[in-house]
């Protein structure tokens, strides 16, 4: 009997143990705002996260913008990958998730005045954010991301204000959508591609590489090779290639789902993050 109890004292002191190692993890801070946008005249929902020593910390901290994929909003990435709230502490990082619309590509639509996400992001949104928490307020403490059609928003924004973000990454990236005409709702903000062509060509992102990117961002692009826009990013990155501009592309088994997200922005976080800490 004696034996038995010191097995069973034995056996609570070690999953005490574990639980001691494997319970005790923090979390971030997660908070629920609005920002006014000038140009759509509404408030737009976003989520920002903290890391759990924010508010007893002076130090500014860099900041990685996501963005979400199409008919989805500022929640998906919390949904699809729940663990960012733990690596905000691990990397010390805030992480900012705007609503974006559901088929809005994160472009100011030159047809549709209620979609005007590129004004929103790179003016009302981050001044929102450099006011009111403790950021790194320039390009070396900033950095933009995204999934899907989050992932052709992040790379278009980029390319586009190279002097608000000094790091890019686009997870399975709509990178050119000319081949999909009719799909996802973009005829809505860009017009039909029978009636205009111009609008296609200007606003996709593939045709917005050239020499002069070369050396002003930090560029890293995953999809999965099982992916609908896999042949999309293929063409992408041998452009950057073409025209010598740096920048991490890689491709994994997967496909176009949370279970590849989940895998492919833990890499990319720490590709921002080498960046912030000047690698």
């Amino acid at each position: 009997m004696k034996k038995i109890s010191l097995f069973l004292v034995g056996c609570l002191l070690f999953v005490a143990i574990i639980c001691n190692f494997s319970c005790t993890g923090t979390s971030g801070i997660v908070e629920k705002i609005t920002v006014y946008s000038n140009l759509m005249k509404k408030q737009v929902p976003v989520i920002v996260v903290k890391p759990s020593t924010y508010n007893s910390s002076n130090k500014p901290y860099p900041v990685v913008y996501l963005l979400h994929g199409h008919d989805q909003n500022q929640t998906q990435w919390l949904r699809d990958v729940p663990k960012l709230v733990n690596t905000v502490d691990k990397l010390n990082i805030i992480l900012v998730f705007p609503d974006g619309g559901n088929r809005s590509w994160y472009f100011d639509s030159p047809i549709d005045s209620t979609m005007r996400y590129e004004s929103f992001i790179t003016k009302d949104l981050i001044t929102h954010i450099d006011s009111h928490y403790n950021t790194i307020k320039s390009k070396k403490g900033r950095a933009i991301g995204g999934l899907s059609m989050g992932g052709h928003g992040s790379l278009y924004l980029a390319f586009r204000h190279p002097d608000l973000f000094g790091a890019v990454g686009s997870v399975s990236g709509g990178v050119d959508f000319r081949a999909f005409p009719n799909e996802w709702e973009i005829k809505k903000s860009l017009g039909t591609i029978e009636e205009h062509p111009e609008n296609w060509e200007k606003y996709t992102v593939i045709n917005m590489v050239d020499s002069s990117l070369r050396g002003k961002l930090k560029i890293v692009t995953t999809v999965g090779t099982s992916d609908p826009f896999l042949t999309c990013n293929r063409n992408f990155h041998e452009k950057l290639l073409r025209y010598k501009i740096n920048h991490d592309y890689r491709e994994a088994s997967g496909g176009h789902n949370g279970k590849f997200w989940r895998k492919s922005i833990n890499y990319q976080l720490e590709f921002f993050v080498n960046y912030f800490e000047g690698e």
